[in-house]
């Protein structure tokens, strides 16, 4: 197999100067100068992996970098060379368009310390078909991926769901199933059919650095939805999209998001939940130093005004910036899509100990806080505190429904708790 450290040196102008430890001198000819810092810190764990691990180019497993000739049985190819080895082992995707029609990589594989380097683009079929993952991680355990954009190039899907003819759901990007311990450093992600990325019954996720972009028209392109997993960190990331930057479903437990800029979007969101009767719960949620920009809500929780068992609780929204956002902070407990199988019913979603905190900037609504909860289940342990929201150059106001809580420190509007 040829070697893709030579690989890089020829195409990228490196030369390699041989140490005794992993912290290789690497020095960059002028064309490849100015692809910044973060090219910088990948080619250094590839010269580190190269070093200590057993290395799988696409390349030489047939995938032609030339973003018409399909490199799915390649990518797979190389993966299974991964999974296989008894050590840790690197895949690696080199500079240029690979177009994918549909990759798998599935576990359980043989070591739990594989590394993905894609210094490439991956690209979606052009059209669109019936498939709802494109590239997928199943039973994966133990695999950080650096860098690398995925384009799902849902734009045809997104015309015909306009122009209301009948159309296929649409494909999620990226989807991490059924896996532990993950670490996606640096991604990019670029217009998928529906969600760019889902992460679904999987534990110890890591999601930093990414950029998720989808044009703000382009229906239900969530960022990142999660959904029955837990230990999941977010932080560091830009999403741009036409729904939720983030998206938080049923069974999510002990999520971290931080230093995350969204918009335009529809912000942050716990929910929707309670679209079934039988429903895991959400708990143990921290949101933090968030920048929203011109979306449609800032921080949200949102439950089908219909009977369920779940509940939401042990939630903390803090040190977030609101620029002409039409929701800063909204519960609604009364969602119900075009009053279908849920008109005069009351969320059973139990909804407790949800702390808004430090939440600051414009409202583009007058109702800059809405609270409106369920009359069944009514909100408990709600705290307010130190919010300053501004509605043009008028008061903002707060609304309450059925929510038990305190206020406390400088409240811009007046509390309504």
């Amino acid at each position: 197999m040829r070697s893709f450290w030579n690989h890089y040196k020829c195409t990228l102008g490196i030369s390699v100067l041989p140490i005794r430890s992993c912290t290789t001198q690497i020095s960059l000819s002028p064309m490849a100068q100015p692809l910044g810092g973060s090219v910088l810190a990948v080619l250094f764990l590839l010269s580190c992996s190269a070093m200590a691990m057993a290395a799988y180019n696409v390349v030489d497993f047939g995938a032609k970098p030339d973003g018409q000739t399909d490199a799915a049985k390649a990518f797979l190819a190389a993966w299974e060379a991964t999974c296989r080895a008894r050590k840790p082992a690197t895949m690696v995707v080199p500079a240029g368009r690979f177009l994918v029609s549909q990759a798998l990589f599935k576990g359980p594989c043989k070591n739990a310390g594989m590394k993905m380097f894609i210094m490439g683009t991956l690209v979606a079929p052009s059209g669109y078909s019936d498939i709802t993952q494109w590239i997928t991680l199943k039973y994966v355990e133990g695999l950080s991926v650096y860098n690398g954009t995925l384009d799902g190039r849902g734009q045809a899907l997104w015309a015909c769901k306009k122009a209301r003819r009948s159309c296929p759901y649409g494909a999620t990007s990226l989807t991490i199933g059924q896996s532990k311990n993950i670490l996606l450093s640096g991604i990019r992600l670029l217009n998928s059919e529906v969600f760019q990325m889902s992460i679904f019954s999987s534990t110890g996720v890591t999601v930093r650095g990414a950029t998720i972009t989808a044009p703000d028209d382009s229906p239900n392109t969530d960022g990142i939805h999660v959904q029955m997993s837990s230990a999941i960190t977010i932080r560091g990331s830009t999403m741009r999209t036409g729904d939720d930057c983030i998206s938080l479903g049923p069974g999510s437990a002990h999520v971290w998001i931080e230093n995350i800029k969204c918009g335009p979007g529809h912000g942050i969101s716990i929910g929707s939940l309670g679209n079934a009767a039988q429903e895991a719960g959400v708990q143990n949620i921290s949101v933090r130093s968030v920048v929203f920009a011109g979306t449609q809500n800032g921080l949200r929780i949102k439950t089908w005004g219909r009977p369920s068992n779940g509940y939401v609780k042990g939630v903390t929204f803090e040190h977030a910036v609101m620029s002409n956002v039409q929701n800063p902070i909204v519960v609604d407990q009364n969602y119900c899509p075009s009053n279908i199988n849920c008109p005069g019913q009351s969320s059973g979603i139990k909804i407790s100990q949800v702390n808004f905190h430090d939440v600051r900037g414009s409202s583009a609504t007058q109702v800059a806080v809405k609270l409106d909860c369920s009359p069944s289940n009514p909100c408990s342990e709600v705290s307010l505190k130190d919010i300053k929201l501004t509605y043009r150059n008028k008061q903002a106001q707060s609304y309450c429904r059925n929510v038990k809580g305190t206020a406390s420190g400088v409240m811009n509007p007046p509390s309504c708790l």
